[in-house]
């Protein structure tokens, strides 16, 4: 089923993830490997959309699926105009030195209302000397 011309279509929503590994606050000793990742979000769409939610599917190295979800991003819930972009950092602790994340945001085009959601492409995380 088809959307109606006048919604924010998804395909309109770019977003890009840039993963750094953390090595200063990781401990292998401790199955502690920290990573940031910085998402930036872009609107390629004439309307304006406001970001509610994210879901994230977080696969560890160990094989252990983590899903966390929860209300906008870095306590906020940001309006991304036309043309604009959006960019945060966040943090993901993983028990191994590679891991893979995705997952999806909930949005709203703030002229129709309608909800949508805009999916996040698989990234790998990975530290220091792990195989590509």
């Amino acid at each position: 089923m088809s959307q109606a011309p006048d919604a924010l279509q998804p395909r309109s929503i770019r977003i890009d993830v840039e993963p750094t590994y953390r090595e200063e606050e990781s401990s292998g000793a401790e199955a502690r490997y920290v990573f940031s990742y910085t998402v930036t979000i872009h609107n390629h769409s004439a309307r304006s959309l406001q970001l509610l939610a994210r879901h994230w599917k977080i696969t560890q190295g160990s094989g252990q699926v983590q899903e966390v979800r929860g209300k906008g991003v870095v306590g906020q819930q940001p309006m991304i105009g036309p043309g604009q972009t959006f960019r945060y950092t966040s943090r993901a602790i993983l028990d191994a030195p590679v891991g893979v994340m995705e997952g999806e945001y909930t949005c709203v085009d703030t002229v129709s209302q309608r909800p949508f959601e805009v999916p996040i492409a698989p990234f790998r995380l990975a530290g220091p000397n792990q195989v590509h």
